[in-house]
């Protein structure tokens, strides 16, 4: 990674692809726009509320839960709402949607439900003492613009295009390799087995190592049939295999 412009991330099939870290300028203003969003929400939801009261349901239902239940629903409109958004539209919110940001794990990875949830409850962290002071000092020191949100889900913001023009890694086409990678998981023998010969393939004669690559790659894709066009190619995918596991068991 090259320090404060961008992400260099490579992929299993050894593709690299650089995407521009989102500055601080852009995050905000994503920022302006779901907040516009959250105040919307707010009001909507304080209007419903009044209606209610003025039809005289409060004094039946309890004054007290009543007012529980709204604060309650008003924590979760502005911290749920980056988390809900962030977790169904793979990183984005409204407005990082319409700021063309998104939101990834700083390992490539697209953000997960875990990170989505656990980087927007260290906002009232950011927040602190007032208007995200501590979110800008944070991002002014780090290298990849990062709050202590970012830090602590081990997240990172960046610009949807790539630098050099290629697609981006959550928009990449499927290949038979990372079709079968993305749809099992190796078990804890499989991966094992699989390690084992990715460690010693170089001290093996070439035609063993071929032979025993392609016996290992039928072996591990019978429970998940492979693609004729991933078998033709065992080793590289028993590598894509092995990282994708190795991934999946870091991110649980």
């Amino acid at each position: 990674m090259h320090p404060g412009d961008k992400l260099t991330i490579e992929t299993p099939e050894q593709t690299v692809l650089e995407f521009p870290l989102a500055g601080i300028g852009s995050r905000f203003l994503a920022l302006a726009i779901d907040s516009l969003l959250q105040i919307a929400a707010l009001i909507l939801i304080g209007t419903v509320a009044g209606l209610i009261a003025l039809a005289g349901f409060f004094p039946q239902f309890g004054k007290q839960w009543a007012y529980a239940i709204l604060i309650f629903i008003s924590f979760l409109v502005e911290f749920g709402y980056f988390a809900f958004f962030e977790t169904i539209w793979n990183g984005q919110t409204p407005g990082k949607r319409w700021t063309h940001l998104r939101v990834i794990m700083d390992s490539g990875r697209p953000l997960d439900a875990q990170g989505a949830v656990l980087r927007n409850l260290l906002r009232i962290v950011d927040f602190l003492p007032t208007l995200y002071v501590t979110a800008i000092i944070t991002s002014l020191i780090s290298a990849q613009n990062k709050r202590v949100g970012d830090y602590v889900a081990g997240t990172v913001v960046v610009h949807e295009k790539p630098l050099q023009g290629g697609r981006s890694l959550w928009d990449a086409p499927a290949t038979p390799l990372l079709t079968m990678a993305q749809s099992r998981e190796l078990t804890a023998a499989e991966l094992q087995l699989v390690e084992a010969f990715l460690e010693r393939r170089d001290s093996l004669p070439d035609e063993v190592r071929r032979s025993m690559a392609r016996q290992i790659a039928e072996s591990v894709s019978q429970r998940a049939p492979a693609p004729q066009e991933a078998l033709q190619e065992p080793e590289k995918l028993l590598e894509t295999l092995a990282e994708q596991s190795r991934n999946t068991a870091r991110f649980r």
